[in-house]
Order: structure tokens, then sequence, then C-alpha cells
């Protein structure tokens, strides 16, 4: 075999082993089916949580990002892995005390309004398409590199690989398949990094760290200094974005999820701990690739232009190892691992969406009488028509992977952060102010595509990848102005509240 063989033979491999998993994994009942999985400790937890997290956008869009804006792309480090601190601090606990399925659920049962959970669902479903165009760019654009086909073919492909694995094996978040995916997607992507390292002759045990020897020949030898703060945004944009990213990461409806299937509080702050950890191994490779891919351009005397470099952003990990001309089988174990990535957070996030189909709407609004078989049937639907309208959207993508999925955090971030912060922590919060926060935060996720031509200002001020540093605390505020002025919730919900969200430590 030569290299490409070698390459496409390990992709091939690692699809083939999709199939085997779900074969395995089949689910029959709907309680698996969005909602479901083990519990294995707080290490596999925090594994489980991290793989969750991981997509394209980790493994792919990062360190496009990284490579086209150098510094001002370290927002989406730090915003990514930040949010989780602030889940930790402020919703993680008790969040696990309320003891509701979904975020739709949690929002009717605190807020009593069948109409907040019916926008909240909506909203859910809206995050889970946004998240998934970008997976699907990702898968498309692998596809694309290995297979040598055109982009529209591989993100075709990639979503009947992605379809048929869901509707063979119904829910596939189950921690102990999750943890064997973090280790595949970890290894897959720091032991290429680490060759590539050594390969360059930089400090290779621990690459995330000796790439800054990189950076120092980048702006020494290429005047190219990664390092500038604010070369390409200004600060308002880089503390934007920062904000936006980290409370859309405490919104996410299916990270808010993973914290239903803990057996205890304690646990479920520790879960979060040691996923922040296994985060942050990703977290800090991705720059190692965008500052080697510059490096192996310049060496090589290929400047691109701003265009050339935007199309190249999103793959520039692949390019990197194939520029350092690492062996065939290497670049297609990292091309598995980001395909990996891409391919389980687009069926967790299609799960969420059904299940918010399912559950929320269907079988809570609907049908209450509604048998376990059909809702599994509602679900499967939904996921159908789901990715059917995620690959409508994937066909011409708006942007890079990483800036689609900034996006869905500015929606969670705008809506769903919000009802949980003060939900959690105001009792007074009620049912008039959910749904005036609500419809306000997705006017300021919205306000820069439908306006920002007519206002400028605006879309400066909120900006679509970055709308939450405003529109979070604008939310909140209508959401206390409309609860004051309102009558208050009951006063089951409040005894509730102090008795069992906040009445003991533990």
């Amino acid at each position: 075999m030569n290299d490409s063989s070698w390459s496409i033979f390990v992709v091939l491999l690692v699809l083939a082993s999709f199939i085997v998993v779900g074969l395995r994994q089949k689910s029959r009942e709907s309680q698996e089916y969005g909602f479901g999985g083990r519990y294995t400790g707080r290490i596999g937890g925090g594994a489980a949580i991290a793989s969750n997290w991981m997509s394209a956008a980790s493994l792919m869009g990062l360190a496009g990002i990284i490579y086209l804006q150098g510094y001002q792309g370290l927002a989406y480090v730090i915003g990514w892995t930040g949010g989780y601190v602030l889940l930790l601090v402020l919703l993680a606990s008790q969040i696990r005390r309320f003891g509701k399925f979904t975020a739709p659920e949690f929002v009717g049962e605190r807020y009593g309004s069948q109409a907040a959970r019916a926008i909240a669902a909506a909203i859910s479903i809206a995050i889970s398409i946004i998240y998934c165009v970008a997976q699907f760019k990702g898968i498309g654009l692998i596809f694309s590199f290995m297979f040598g086909i055109d982009y529209q073919q591989g993100v075709t492909y990639g979503a009947l690989a992605v379809v048929s694995y869901l509707v063979i094996s119904g829910m596939l978040g189950v921690p102990r398949n999750q943890q064997l995916q973090y280790l595949v997607i970890s290894v897959s992507f720091i032991v290429p990094l680490m060759w590539l390292a050594r390969k360059l002759g930089y400090f290779w045990l621990l690459p995330q760290f000796g790439y800054g020897r990189a950076l120092t020949d980048l702006s020494r030898q290429f005047n190219i200094d990664f390092t500038l703060p604010f070369a390409n945004g200004s600060l308002y944009q880089w503390c934007a974005l920062c904000f936006t990213l980290m409370v859309g990461t405490a919104g996410l409806p299916h990270v808010l999820s993973r914290f239903y299937t803990v057996p205890n509080v304690r646990d479920a702050r520790w879960s979060v701990v040691w996923g922040l950890f296994f985060i942050a191994l990703i977290y800090w490779s991705a720059p190692a690739f965008s500052v080697f891919g510059r490096l192996l351009e310049a060496r090589s005397g290929l400047i691109p232009d701003p265009a050339a470099a935007r199309d190249a952003a999103d793959v520039i990990a692949l390019k990197t190892a194939v520029w350092a001309g690492l062996p065939g089988w290497l670049v297609g174990v990292l091309a598995a691992g980001a395909l990996s990535a891409a391919f389980f957070t687009v069926a967790g996030l299609l799960m969420t969406g059904a299940a918010s189909i399912s559950h929320d709407i269907y079988y809570s609004m609907v049908n209450r009488s509604a048998s376990e078989s059909a809702r599994m049937q509602v679900a499967k639907g939904g996921t159908l028509v789901l990715a059917a309208i995620v690959l409508l959207l994937a066909l011409d993508p708006p942007g890079l992977i990483a800036e689609i999925t900034a996006v869905a955090f500015a929606l969670a971030g705008n809506t769903i952060f919000p009802l949980f912060l003060l939900g959690i922590w105001w009792g007074r919060a009620n049912r008039y102010g959910a749904i005036a926060g609500m419809l306000t935060g997705i006017v300021c996720t919205a306000i820069a595509p439908l306006c920002g031509g007519i206002f400028p200002q605006l879309a400066l001020l909120f900006p679509v990848t970055s709308s939450a540093l405003l529109g979070a605390p604008l939310v909140i505020a209508v959401m206390i102005a409309v609860s004051l002025a309102t009558p208050a919730p009951s006063e089951e919900m409040g005894r509730f509240l102090e008795k069992e969200v906040h009445g003991h430590l533990d």
C-alpha cells in the first residue's frame, strides 16, 4: 500500500467500527434514546463528558481559527474551557439536585409553563441544528480530503453514514463507549502531534509546550507573530467572543443533560473537574498544529493570500501532517480521530434534538398516553428530519467550523443559560420572565444577520458569534423586570428550591 491507501484504510476501519459498535448497542426503549447511559465513576464520567464535548470544532476548527487569527483565536480556547469552570461553580450540582431529564423539561417544571417548555424545546432543536451544521462540514471536509472527492459529495456520504448508525444503534452516548471514544480521539490527535514535533526538531514528549520554540522561529525568521494581541480583532471582539463561549458552554442542552446520569451531587462536580482536564489535553494541542502549519508554509515559501488561507484553515491539521511527510497510516489516524469526534458529536446532537421532539413536545404536550415504542418512532423520525435539514444547510456552510459552532453557543448563552442561572439562584423568577427572556435572547442572537445591514452599530455590539456579552445581561435584566412586575411563582416551587436544591451541603 502507498501512503494514501493506508490513510483511507484507517478511516474506513474506523467507519466499520462504528457499525460494529452500533450493532452491539442497539436500543429499543425511548429511555435509552437520547437520555440513557450507565454511570462509571468520576474519572469515567469526566471522560464521557470530554468525549461528548470533543467535536470537529475542537479537533479541526480550533486549529483552523488559530492558524488564521493567532492570538485572537485563543478566545475559543479560553471560552470553551472557562465555560466548564462556570458550569462547575454555578450549575452542575444544582442541576443534579433538580433532577430533570432535559433542558426544556427543567424549564417547564421550574417555571410551571408549557409555553416556556415549548420555546425552550424549539431553542434546543435550533442549537442542535446549528451545531450539527459545523460538524457536517467537518465530516464533509475529511471525506473530501481523504477520498479526493468534492465537498458536496463528502458531506452527503458522511451524512448517510451518521444517519445509518443512528437508525441501527439508537443511543450512542453510553458512558463506557464514550470513555473508549475519548481514548481513541485523544491518542489519534496527540500521537501525530508528537511525531510532527519530533520530525520538525522540537521537544516532542510534551509538544503542547515544545511548540513555543516554533513560535519564536516564526517571529524571528519569517516575521510572523502569532502572539501579538488583537492584531486580527479588537479587545471588545475578543472579550465578547470569550464571554459568549463561556456562558454558551454552560447553557448547551446536551452538556447540561449529562449531569442527570450521575448518582449524586459530589460526583457531578468531580465529573466536571475530570472532564475539564481531559478537554484541556486536546485544547493545549490544537494551537501547536496551527503553529507548525504556518511554519511549514513559511519554510516552503508558500504565504497564502487571505482567501486561500481561509479555505485551508479547517483542514490545517491534516494538511500540516501531509506537508511534514508523516507516514500515511498516521495521517489516517489523525483523520480518523477528527472523524470520530465529529461523527459522535453529530449523533449526540441529533439525539438531543430528537429527544426534544419526542419527549418535550410529542409526549409532554401532545400525547401523554404515548407508549415507549411510539415515542421511539417519533424520536427516530425526528432524527431523520433534523439530519435532512442539517445536510441541506451544510451543503453551503456559512463560515468556518469554529464560527458556525460559536453561533450555537451564542444562542445557548442568550437563552438557556439565563433561564438556568435565575431559575436556580433566584426564586422570584417566574414563567412570564422566562418567556420574555427567551424571546429577548433570540432577538439578541439574530439581530446582526437580520438588521446589521440597516443598523451596522448593532452588528458591532451584537456580533453573530459573540452576542452574549451584551445579550445575556440584557436577558437577565428583562427576566428580573418582568418577573417583578408579574405574579410570583408557586410557593411549592420556592420550598423545593430552598429545601432540595440549596438546602444541604454535599
